[in-house]
């Protein structure tokens, strides 16, 4: 989830999430990758949620150490970027 500067615009959040959407192709193990605003009257203030789903703990320490995954954190930070909360949960089975 994250949270934007006051000034961030509603374009530049789609710009953000489309270019997370590009990801996708950068990236192996990931059968589900999302993002969209945040419409919940909850939100304590976080506009943009991002999922990704990855197939194995290898998949997700590849994520981490893609380029391009970089630079798209880094545009993210460039867009206005104020805080974030990550959460990396393994889904239990049962």
């Amino acid at each position: 989830m994250l949270k934007f500067k006051e000034d961030t615009t509603e374009e530049q959040l789609l710009a953000v999430i489309d270019r997370f959407h590009s990801l996708r192709e950068h990236l192996q193990g990931v059968p589900y990758l999302r993002g969209g605003l945040n419409v919940s009257d909850r939100s304590q203030g976080f506009q943009v949620v991002l999922t990704i789903r990855f197939e194995s703990i290898e998949a997700l320490e590849a994520y981490e150490a893609n380029p391009e995954h970089h630079a798209c954190s880094a545009y993210i930070r460039e867009s206005g970027r104020l805080d974030g909360i990550v959460a990396d949960i393994e889904i239990s089975q049962t």
